[in-house]
């Protein structure tokens, strides 16, 4: 009894064990690799080779086998279910009918060649491993249905389907072995057991993995000299097979189809056969040549192994471990008796017996074991048990309702083949969502590392391309401006791996080796200095994964999680630590882009984090590791700047994303490249994006993601668009229209923000072409009958495209739209008037505090006196120039005479007179008063005012702008964009409502009666002759500094008109420094204060009769004028009315 129980597989031993055959082989294919399998039913045997035929043996003596050339090349075969599936050399897998051998179609394709193809257990689906990364599974009846699986680094060597279709098993030459989850095409758990290489050529194994047939409850993985198996679900190593006479790496394994038996052959020539119950060895062989071993096929029916060897030959195996079969009675009886005998004595055991340590197997976990090696649609434990003929065994019941399957996955013992435990302790396993493998560092705009000509970088500079053959192992750099640099070729002797360009250096990176650490290689062609190249080593243990340029700066993201910033020339700067490893970097003028991983991403998604840093002389982060978003189950492929300097990405679904500076710095969707590619498995391959021309500059690859090298792939550029609803309607497609121009412009903000160069035309351009869109918008929501929407398009626009809606809704017959839009042009008036007050307010007090700051040394009280004083002083002098540019911006354009302006007197009245008697003629055209007439008539459409206050607004900024460079001594630098953007519609807007900035209560007051009573003449003149003596006040020092430098400024630019010099003279003045303007704030004050107590006592009468005759002069002008400018208000406003009309 002991003997049984330590021995249990003696019911295995029945009968004489006879020795296997080996016959001998013959040559089938030329030199190179090959591949074999058996038909469905096992009555030939199928090779491929490098000969580009596919051949079918009737057997190993087939003296004339049929040959059917299926390409250059043929890498891998597989037969089922009648079709034949080849991996040719031209990239594709094709199908042809068997045993015919006619072409039956390409069932997929891929960048480079399929390396391994192999059919479901039902033959319904096929997959295939490329040397493009790729994997696919493809329905055979239905090849657009293909699932990708992305995630190995290198060229996938071989693909194994579990026999249930819920996994796929593959190997790599990146290292590791992945099971994937076929349904949702995510990694179920990766083991890294390889050892790593850049093609298959130099694999030291191919690594046919196998699962177990029947349940799968095993998968075998060839490993350097062993054979490992892990278990389903739990996916830990079981154990391992091995045998002395494995001296090579094993390069394949196969299973025999009972799931009993599991053969092996290496790259020496060995094959070992293993009883996997019993863990030991049954056959060797040794191939007469010691050829490698790359193909093994078991017959379907018979004990019988095919092999083929890397020189092209084909042998067989016979009698594999060949038992005589149990046919006689006697026999039969034998095996049932034990059978029975180990059925009752496993429920008794339960485990408790103690096993000798040498022996894997003992009773407890027999039953398993058993269950796992019988062949296909036998069930164990089927038999009726002895003691009670009327029962039947539980496990037959288990095993017909699915229920053993799953309680032996729930198995988790360790060594051997575990029994199942009794329900209440079986183990829970997870069933949430599954964690995504980790996306690999990479660089933006490179090629794969494992390919030997590839691109190391392409980006709006140049190119830099690595050759590493057996030829040459060198790097070629070549600019798309060669005015920039000459062409470069450079040795590769460090194998570099990583690289960058910008116009004034070179970045290159490399590994760490067994002799050498990682290193940074930077060669400095913009340099003045005749020693342009160094080099810094990382420290040990810490291998650069990602490097970038900017302007005068270069970083490199190491495996350490640090970030180590260096300047061009080799100095070490600023060191900081990221969240988690890095993914890509990139590097635009001063801005730093950084993309890693900050999580870990379940169910196919990464989980990914950005930072946005500016290494100015002002260095601060603008993005803290925000989360970057991606197209579900997909990963990044691109990450960048446009030549602008707005920060990009591209994901691998193709959408590209922009950081929209414009809304809190959120990143928007721009471009789907996929709805571009023609077929579906066609892709872009990104270089370079830029904002003015709106281009997207890629590569278009056929059936791949990334282009060869040569030859030269030819750059297409794609237009970018929103992904905005509805744009097929008219509506749809100008709110895209518009949004994108918005979008694409707030680079121009950005730009003059930060002092870099960009074109102004650019700007008012753009700002025109938004502007017609949206009064486009206006005319077809009027035409709908939807005014709400059309106020909600209105408080979008500038001031005189207001004015334009306005009329256009009175033309309308909308009077009610009319009046709301009056209101609202109104109230936005205050809104931003006020904004621009504080901004001017702020300007001046940081510009006066500079200069106390610098020319003082009194103690902290005098120091806080003084500012304060000084303060309320420029934001008089700030006052005064305000004025007498809302005088010269009322006068000029609108009255084009040669008059020298009277500002003192004049510069507020003009705009108050001039709207009621707009508002006056308007009302006798027109029967009735027409209130929204006000603001039209204080805003003409084509007021030239708006371009003096953006002037003076742009000149204040660069005055500051410049401040502060002289403060840091240090000019920033100048990027220039390809086309610059223009203003925001808010600066716009506000510099066409500037000229109500001064406009104090009374004025407000003024436009609530002109509202109430516009026909009262009488009230008319009270409210002018109010505001004559309220805003009278003598000249300014910016006034009496123009009176003396008038004629300088008229002798350097002699062209200029009246507005354009008050504009110049504005520029030079605010060019002062504060104290020189105090002077001249100072000598008016102090001419005025002087004798202000006897003017006023004796001028008084003389003043005020002056005064009324110049409010009268006054208004009699501005009455010409308004009538004089009516008819061209008229005339320009009817041709943009038609024009809106006829756009609608």
């Amino acid at each position: 009894m002991l003997f049984l129980l330590f021995f249990p597989s003696i019911n295995r031993q029945v009968g004489v064990k006879m020795p296997s055959t080996q016959k001998p082989m013959r040559y089938g294919h030329t030199d190179g690799h090959t591949d074999v399998c058996f038909d469905d039913t096992g009555s030939c045997i199928v090779t491929c080779g490098s000969d580009g035929d596919v051949r079918i043996w009737e057997n190993l003596d087939d003296d004339d086998p049929k040959s059917i050339n299926v390409g250059e090349k043929a890498y891998s075969c597989a037969l089922k279910n009648g079709r034949l599936i080849t991996a040719v050399s031209n990239n594709t897998v094709q199908i042809h009918t068997f045993p015919e051998g006619a072409p039956d179609g390409i069932l997929t394709r891929f960048t480079m060649h399929a390396n391994h193809v192999t059919f479901s257990r039902d033959g319904t689906k096929v997959a295939a491993g490329s040397s493009d990364f790729m994997i696919k599974v493809v329905e055979v009846t239905d090849s657009s249905k293909q699932k990708t699986f992305r995630g190995h680094d290198a060229p996938v060597l071989s693909l194994s389907f579990d026999p249930k279709d819920v996994y796929l098993a593959s190997a790599s030459c990146d290292g590791s072995v992945r099971v994937w989850n076929i349904a949702d095409q995510t990694c179920t758990t990766s083991w890294l057991l390889l050892q790593k290489c850049n093609d298959v050529i130099n694999a030291k194994s191919i690594c046919r993995l196998a699962w177990q047939p029947g349940t799968g409850k095993l998968l075998a993985v060839p490993v350097d000299k062993v054979v490992e198996l892990f278990r389903r679900e739990t996916w830990d190593s079981q154990f391992d097979l091995s045998d002395a006479s494995i001296t090579q790496p094993l390069n394949v394994v196969v299973w025999s189809p009972c799931g009993q038996f599991l053969a092996a052959g290496s790259v020496d020539g060995n094959i070992v056969v293993w009883n996997v119950e019993t863990q030991q060895c049954i056959e060797r062989m040794k191939h007469e040549k010691k050829y490698s071993i790359c193909g093994l096929a078991w017959h379907p029916k018979y004990k019988q192994i095919a092999y083929t060897d890397t020189e092209g030959n084909l042998g067989l195996l016979e009698n594999i471990g060949d038992v005589e079969k149990p046919n006689d009675k006697a026999a039969s009886a034998v095996a049932k008796d034990y059978n029975d005998l180990f059925d009752g004595d496993d429920d008794d055991l339960n485990g408790d017996m103690i096993e000798p340590p040498s022996s894997p197997k003992t009773g407890d976990n027999e039953d398993d074991a058993d269950d796992l090696m019988q062949p296909p649609g036998h069930i164990r434990r089927a038999l009726i048990d002895d003691d009670d003929d009327n029962s039947l065994d539980i496990r037959l019941i288990k095993a017909s309702s699915g229920l053993l399957e799953k309680e032996d996955d729930g198995d988790d013992q360790t060594g051997g083949f575990s029994a199942l435990p009794p329900s209440s302790t079986q183990q829970p396993f997870y069933d949430g969502p599954m964690p995504t493998p980790r996306q690999k560092p990479f660089q933006s705009g490179s090629t794969p590392v494992h390919l030997m000509h590839r691109f190391m970088v392409w980006n709006s500079v140049g190119i830099i391309r690595c050759y590493n053959d057996e030829q040459d192992n060198a790097i070629d750099i070549e600019f798309h401006d060669t005015s920039v640099h000459h062409a470069t070729h450079l040795p590769n002797s460090l194998g570099h791996t990583m690289a960058d360009l910008s116009t004034e250096a070179i970045l290159l990176a490399c590994e760490t080796t067994e002799e050498l650490a990682s290193k940074l290689h930077c060669i400095h062609f913009g340099s003045w200095d005749a020693n342009k190249e160094w080099t810094v080593d990382m420290p040990k243990d810490e291998e650069i994964e990602a490097i970038c340029l900017g302007q005068g700066w270069a970083a490199c993201a190491t495996t350490a999680l640090l970030v180590r910033v260096f300047t061009v020339g080799g100095v070490q700067k600023e060191i900081f630590s990221l969240p988690g490893p890095v993914v890509s970097m990139a590097g635009h003028g001063e801005q730093l882009m950084i993309v890693y991983h900050r999580g870990t991403g379940f169910d196919g998604d990464q989980c990914l984090g950005v930072q946005l840093m500016e290494l100015g002389t002002k260095k601060k982060q603008i993005l803290h590791g925000d989360p970057l978003s991606l197209t579900r189950k997909s990963y990044l492929v691109w990450v960048g700047f446009s030549a602008e300097g707005t920060p990009c990405y591209v994901d691998s679904e193709g959408i590209v994303r922009m950081l929209n500076r414009g809304l809190g710095n959120t990143w928007i969707p721009v471009c789907n490249t996929r709805e571009h590619c023609k077929g579906k498995y066609d892709h872009y391959w990104v270089v370079g994006i830029h904002e003015n021309p709106q281009q997207l500059r890629c590569i278009p690859c056929k059936g791949a993601r990334f282009p060869p090298t040569l030859p030269r792939p030819a750059v297409a550029i794609l237009s970018f668009k929103l992904p905005y609803c509805q744009v097929a309607t008219e509506k749809g497609q100008m709110e895209e229209q518009y949004w994108r121009s918005v979008v694409f412009h707030n680079h121009m903000d950005y730009l003059s923000k930060n002092g870099y160069e960009f074109d102004e035309n650019a700007k008012n351009q753009a700002v025109k072409e938004q502007q017609e869109l949206l009064m486009k918008l206006f005319a077809l929501s009027c035409k709908l009958e939807r005014e709400f929407r059309c106020v909600e398009l209105a408080d979008l626009m500038t001031h005189n495209v207001v004015n334009l809606a306005i009329k256009y809704a009175s033309r309308s017959r909308r009077l009610n739209l009319a009046q709301r839009l009056s209101e609202m042009a109104v109230e936005k008036a205050s809104e931003l008037a006020a904004a621009q007050e504080d901004e001017e307010e702020e300007e001046e007090e940081e510009d006066f505090r500079k200069h106390s700051n610098a020319g003082y040394s009194s103690s902290a009280t005098e120091r806080s006196r003084l500012p304060g004083r000084n303060v309320q002083q420029d934001q008089e002098v700030e006052d005064a120039e305000e004025t007498d540019a809302y005088e010269e911006a009322e006068e000029t354009p609108e009255v084009h005479q040669e008059k020298e302006p009277n500002p003192s007197s004049k510069g507020v009245i003009s705009p108050e007179v001039t709207a009621p008697k707009s508002a006056l003629v308007a009302s006798s055209s027109r029967g009735r008063v027409n209130p929204f007439k006000v603001t039209s008539s204080k805003k003409d459409p084509v007021v030239p005012s708006g371009n003096v206050l953006d002037n003076m607004t742009k000149y204040s900024k660069k005055t500051s702008l410049s401040g502060s460079r002289a403060g840091n001594k240090q000019n920033p630098p100048v990027i220039k964009p390809l086309t610059p953007k223009p203003k925001t519609k808010q600066a716009l807007a506000a510099s066409f409502f500037q000229p109500r900035t001064p406009i104090t209560n009374p004025a407000e007051k003024t436009v609530e009666e002109r509202e109430e009573k516009a026909e009262n003449e009488s009230q008319e003149a009270k409210v002018t002759a109010q505001e004559n003596t309220e805003n009278r006040r003598p000249k300014t020092g910016f006034q009496m500094w123009l009176e003396e430098n008038r004629a300088n400024i008229l002798t350097d630019n002699p062209d200029l008109n009246e507005a354009e010099v008050i504009k110049e003279g504005m520029s030079r003045f605010r060019m002062l420094t504060s104290e020189e303007r105090m002077v001249w704030t100072e000598k008016a004050r102090g001419g005025r204060v002087s004798d202000s107590t006897e003017d006023k006592k004796r001028k008084r009468p003389a003043a005020e009769e002056d005064e009324v005759k110049k409010s009268q002069e006054q208004k009699s002008e501005d009455t010409n004028v308004s009538k004089k400018s009516k008819p061209l208000d008229q005339s320009t406003n009817n041709r943009l009315s038609a024009f809106a009309f006829k756009q609608s």
